[in-house]
């Protein structure tokens, strides 16, 4: 089950339904399955409260993931700034309704057992995205 909250922020205008069906369509891709996955919008100032109580990075983040997967079935607790993903938006000129889908099927790719911290890793991330975005019309 996907499930979209918020925390001291308004929720964002996404297509629920078509997004839940999004995002298990490329989870399929990479052959997992959807387990609870909590989607958490937030502001700057919560998703650095989280970044500083639990992973200890005092920096402000577009998306934190927390992991909870079990075999191929993928769940966790995605906590995501939408003050980051609007500035991210008009930093790189994508439309914010994008940017916003980047990043949801962002955790989801990490959950997938992608990663982006190391050498190369950062463009295989960014074609994994660019792929996903194909599969959805904003």
């Amino acid at each position: 089950m996907i499930s979209y909250q918020t925390e001291g922020v308004k929720m964002p205008d996404i297509k629920k339904k078509e997004t839940t069906g999004w995002i298990k369509e490329v989870a399929a891709c990479y052959g997992k399955r959807v387990g609870e996955i909590a989607y958490i919008f937030c502001s700057d100032d919560k998703i650095l409260e989280v970044n500083r109580q639990y992973l200890q990075h005092d920096y402000y983040t577009d998306i934190i993931t927390f992991d909870y997967c079990e075999g191929d079935r993928i769940s966790g607790d995605l906590f995501i700034s939408l003050d980051t993903v609007r500035s991210n938006a008009e930093q790189f000129e994508q439309p914010y309704d994008r940017e916003l889908h980047r990043v949801i099927i962002h955790g989801i790719l990490h959950l997938c057992g992608i990663n982006d911290k190391g050498p190369g890793e950062r463009e295989i991330m960014e074609a994994a995205e660019n792929k996903a975005l194909a599969l959805i019309s904003l």
